[in-house]
C-alpha cells in the first residue's frame, strides 16, 4: 500500500500488486535497470507545506493513471530480476565437468602403492580429489563425472558417500566413471582422450554447452564462473588454463608448455620432455625464442572445450589420440581452432612429487597462509561427513599442528605436525615436521580380539617413540620400548629420523622409503620395537 499526500487534501491510496522475489536477499545489484522516469512530477509533501487547492489537486484519471504505471513498472522490475537470476544460474549449469582421479605413472609412491592419487588423505580430514569437486561445487557446476582406473577402489568408495547430493541440488550429482569392457572396448583406457571418447555416450546424457577437464589431484581453489565467461567473451573453441603464478623451470616435465601471444593466444603447445607420445605435430613456423611479442607459460592440464568441438576433435579429426594435451590440443591448434589461455594467479600445487605433497601439508599449518586455504569460509573444501568422537588429549603439548577427529593423544609432543583421524599416539612420545595420515579403524586391545589382528605390534604410533620429517601412511603399525643406544639420543626412544641423511632409499621390503631426505613409512606397515631408521 503506497500513500501518496496531496497538500492538505485528503491522502489518496493506491493499491499496488505485491510481488514476491524468490531470493532477493541474494540478488546482486549489478543487475539493477535503470528505468526512464515517466511519472508526473508530482510533489510528495507532508502537511506543513503551504496548501494550493487550485493548482494541486489531481484530476481523478491522473491517480489511475500513475497506479498503473507504478504496478506496470514494478512487475517489470520483478521479471527482470527474475530473467537476470535464473540465466545467471542456468548458465552455469551447462557446463559439466570431468574430472581424473587418478593415472598409470604416479609420482606419489608410495603413497599410491593401494590408492590412486585423487584418494590420498591430506590436511587430517580430506582427500586430495576433495579440492577439485569443491572448486565446483563453489562455482555453482553441478554435474561432475569422475573418470577412474587405476587403483579407484578407495577413490570410488569417497566419491560415492561424500558426494551424494551436497551442495549439487536438484539435479546435481557426482557419477563415478570406472573403467569397463564391453564388446566394443576391451581395453583399459590409454589416456584421457581415450577415456573421454570411451565414455562420451554417458557424458552426452545432459545437454550441455561445455566440457571442464580438470585433474583430480591438483591443490587450488578457482572460480571456474570467471573462466566459462573469458571463454564465452572470446567465442574461443578451446581455453586452457595456465599458471601465472609459477615460472616453466619450476614445471613438472609431463606437463605442458603454452607458447601465448600478447592477447593469450596459444601459438604452441610444447613439453619439457618427451615422455608422451606426440602423434600429431604442429607447424612451428610462427615464432621465435627472441621475439618478446611471444612467451611461454606453463599449463594446468585444465580444460574448458566446447561440446561439439570435442566431438568433432576426438571422433572426426583425430579417432585415435589417447592423451588431450600432446595429441588433441596440437591436433586443434593444427587445425586453426581459436585455442586460448586463461591465466591464474592463485596458489597451484600439482603434487609432482613426495616433498610437494610433504610441503603442502606443511603449509596448511603455518599461521601465515601462504598455501591452500582449507579455513576459506567463502569457498569451503566439502568431504564426507562422518561420525567420530572428539580427540582425546591428556597431557599432552601440542603446538602448531593441525589434529584431526577421534584421535587419542597419550603424554605425548606434537609439534608441526597433520595428525589425522584415529591416530593414537603413546606416552613419552615426539613427533615433529611430520605428516600422520590416521587410521581406518579403531584397535580393540582387551583380548578378546587378539585373534582377528595377526601382528604384534597395534595400529597406531607406540610409547617413547621420536619421528621427524616423516610421512607416516595410513593403519600403520610402529613400537616402541626401544633400548638401542645412539650417540646424543636417549635409549629409550626408537627413531624415525633418517639418522644418516639418506636423499633417496628403497627399503620398501622393510616397510618404508626415502624420498628427498623425507621417511615415507608405508600403509599398514610394521615397523618393530627396538628399530631406527
Amino acid at each position: 500500500m503506497i500513500t501518496l499526500q496531496f497538500s492538505s487534501f485528503t491522502p489518496v491510496k493506491i493499491q499496488a500488486k505485491h510481488i514476491h522475489i524468490a531470493g532477493w536477499d541474494r540478488y546482486d545489484h549489478k543487475y539493477s535497470p535503470k528505468f526512464p522516469c515517466k511519472f508526473p512530477r508530482t510533489s510528495l509533501s507532508n502537511t506543513h507545506q503551504v496548501p494550493n487547492p487550485i493548482s494541486l489537486q489531481p484530476p481523478v484519471n491522473q491517480v489511475h493513471s500513475l497506479a498503473t504505471n507504478l504496478n506496470s513498472y514494478l512487475l517489470q522490475f520483478a521479471l527482470f530480476v527474475t530473467f537476470h537470476r535464473k540465466v545467471d544460474l542456468v548458465q552455469w549449469q551447462s557446463v559439466a565437468a570431468i574430472v581424473f582421479g587418478d593415472g598409470s605413472e604416479s609420482r606419489l609412491y608410495p603413497l599410491t602403492k593401494r590408492r590412486s592419487e585423487g584418494a590420498i588423505p591430506i590436511a587430517s580430514n580430506y582427500r586430495l580429489i576433495d579440492s577439485v569437486v569443491s572448486n565446483c561445487i563453489n562455482s555453482n557446476i553441478n554435474k561432475i563425472y569422475a573418470l577412474t582406473q587405476f587403483n579407484s577402489t578407495s577413490l570410488n568408495s569417497h566419491l560415492s558417500r561424500a558426494y551424494s547430493g551436497a551442495g549439487l541440488g536438484k539435479e546435481g550429482f557426482v557419477e563415478v566413471i570406472a573403467a569397463y569392457q564391453s564388446p566394443g572396448d576391451q581395453g583399459w583406457f590409454q589416456g584421457t582422450a581415450d577415456a573421454i571418447r570411451k565414455c562420451m555416450w554417458v557424458l552426452e546424457e545432459y545437454p550441455v554447452a561445455e566440457f571442464l577437464i580438470l585433474p583430480g589431484h591438483h591443490l587450488y581453489k578457482m572460480d571456474y564462473q570467471k573462466l566459462i565467461e573469458s571463454h564465452r567473451n572470446r567465442n574461443s573453441d578451446v581455453t586452457i588454463v595456465a599458471s601465472n603464478s609459477i615460472t616453466v623451470r619450476d614445471q613438472d616435465p609431463s606437463f605442458g608448455v603454452l607458447t601465448i601471444n600478447t592477447e593469450n593466444q596459444v601459438i604452441q603447445y610444447s613439453l619439457k620432455s618427451d615422455r608422451e607420445p606426440e602423434n600429431y605435430q604442429v607447424a612451428e613456423s610462427l615464432l621465435g625464442s627472441s621475439d618478446s611479442n611471444y612467451r611461454c607459460i606453463p599449463s594446468m592440464g585444465i580444460y574448458l572445450i566446447n561440446r561439439a568441438t570435442m566431438l568433432n576433435l576426438l571422433n572426426e579429426h583425430f579417432p585415435k589420440a589417447n592423451y588431450f594435451g600432446t595429441e588433441v590440443i596440437r591436433g586443434a591448434l593444427s587445425l586453426g581452432m581459436k585455442v586460448e589461455a586463461y591465466l591464474f594467479e592463485g596458489y597451484w600445487e600439482n603434487m609432482r612429487s613426495i616433498e610437494a605433497f610433504y610441503q603442502a601439508n606443511m603449509d596448511c599449518i603455518k599461521k601465515l597462509n601462504m598455501g591452500y586455504n582449507f579455513c576459506d569460509r567463502d569457498s569451503p573444501v566439502y568431504t564426507m561427513p562422518r561420525c567420530l568422537p572428539p580427540t582425546i588429549v591428556s597431557d599432552a603439548i601440542i603446538t602448531d599442528s593441525v589434529i584431526g577427529d577421534g584421535c587419542i593423544l597419550h603424554r605425548c609432543k606434537i609439534n608441526g605436525t597433520v595428525v589425522g583421524m584415529r591416530t593414537k599416539i603413546g606416552d613419552g612420545t615426539i613427533i615433529e615436521d611430520s605428516v600422520i595420515m590416521g587410521s581406518d579403524v579403531y584397535q580393540i586391545e582387551d583380548g578378546r580380539n587378539n585373534n582377528i589382528y595377526s601382528k604384534s605390534v597395534p595400529i597406531g604410533i607406540g610409547k617413547n617413540t621420536e619421528i621427524r620429517k616423516a610421512i607416516v601412511d595410513k593403519n600403520a603399525r610402529i613400537g616402541n620400548n626401544v633400548k638401542k643406544n645412539l650417540t646424543k639420543i636417549p635409549a629409550r626412544y626408537q627413531q624415525i629420523i633418517n639418522k644418516d641423511n639418506v636423499e633417496e632409499g628403497d627399503r620398501e621390503a622393510n616397510g618404508y622409503i626415502i624420498s628427498g631426505k623425507i621417511m615415507v613409512v608405508l600403509r599398514s606397515a610394521e615397523i618393530p620395537d627396538d628399530s631406527i631408521l
